[in-house]
């Protein structure tokens, strides 16, 4: 790949890097070779990016519920304490997603945290603060995950491998491994070997072992982890379907290879209060092309007539990294 004047660094950066960051000594410098720019424009430019908040983190995502625990939960709060309840909800440790969704149950957010323990100490605090129920709706099965975005075309780009290339082999300190990259990567020259003075390993050890949680399906992704609305994918939909159980699965499959589904969940259901069991999200940049996706994605995997429910966002509060060491711990 080179620089042209046709393509900016930014453009190329947000192109070609939301996945798949060198594990080398000089990454930054590996990608200044690779798009035809020096290493200290490839870091200045990263710097603004993150600075605008365009790209929240150059870092990782974890796998939900393996290193670490997490759930994504709701709760309806009535309209004139919304704002106060939701902002009180991004507070807590663990708490990295809150979004207001267009439905009676309108504040979802992710809750994060070293094990179920912890999630579940945050949720009891959100019934405290809320003084509502929560909806603890745990991750049963994931069809597909991506959340890449493309400065043009449909939100949708490669999918999660659902097999590892590795099988996973524990290390005590994979836990401040995997913290240092959910909260993102120092833009600096060798920021693996600033990493490995940070947590007592060397340079090499810890590029290794960010090879083998990538492999192993611990880290899902390494590179420019993008806030989708700054892009212009502003139109989010989450949809939730109530279908049989032993149909879901040949139904959610069909779902996920559908262009334009970026997750594709069967989840833990209420039947009285929450009766949905699959999920999908949809980043669009206008609410048609999410709700043309939804139609043409829906027939496709015969959901027409399941019910279902289509919550687009209204305001994101929060989009953090997960919390995987307690606060306690990292000090």
């Amino acid at each position: 790949m080179s620089h042209s004047t046709q393509t900016s660094t930014s453009d190329l950066l947000l192109q070609s890097f939301q996945r798949d960051f060198p594990l080398v000594r000089e990454p930054f410098a590996e990608i200044g070779n690779r798009i035809g720019v020096s290493e200290r424009e490839v870091r200045a430019v990263c710097e603004v990016l993150v600075g605008s908040g365009i790209v929240a983190r150059i870092g990782g995502v974890v796998r939900p519920n393996t290193i670490a625990a997490s759930t994504l939960a709701a709760v309806g709060v009535p309209g004139l304490a919304t704002d106060s309840v939701a902002e009180k909800i991004s507070k807590l440790d663990g708490v990295n997603h809150v979004y207001l969704r267009e439905n009676a149950i309108n504040i979802w957010f992710v809750a994060t945290g070293p094990d179920r323990a912890f999630v579940d100490k945050t949720l009891q605090a959100v019934e405290r603060l809320s003084g509502q129920p929560v909806l603890d709706l745990r991750l049963e099965h994931s069809f597909y995950i991506d959340l890449g975005f493309p400065l043009k075309g449909t939100a949708t780009a490669h999918g999660l491998r659902t097999e590892p290339l590795a099988e996973y082999c524990p290390e005590p300190w994979d836990r401040d491994l995997v913290q240092v990259l959910t909260s993102g990567l120092p833009l600096s020259p060798r920021p693996f070997q600033r990493i490995a003075n940070d947590i007592g390993r060397s340079e090499d050890e810890v590029i290794g072992r960010i090879d083998h949680l990538l492999k192993s399906g611990i880290v899902t992704r390494l590179g420019l982890i993008i806030r989708h609305r700054a892009l212009g994918w502003s139109s989010n939909a989450m949809v939730v379907w109530d279908v049989e159980p032993g149909k879901l699965e040949d139904k959610a499959r069909i779902l996920a290879t559908h262009r334009g589904i970026n997750l594709c969940y069967r989840r833990r259901r209420y039947q009285d209060l929450w009766p949905y069991n699959l999920y999908c999200m949809i980043h669009a940049k206008s609410r048609e092309s999410a709700l043309q996706t939804l139609e043409q994605a829906s027939r496709s995997a015969g959901l027409d007539g399941y019910p279902r429910q289509v919550l687009f966002s209204s305001r994101c509060y929060k989009q953090t990294g997960a919390l995987i060491v307690a606060p306690k711990e990292a000090a």
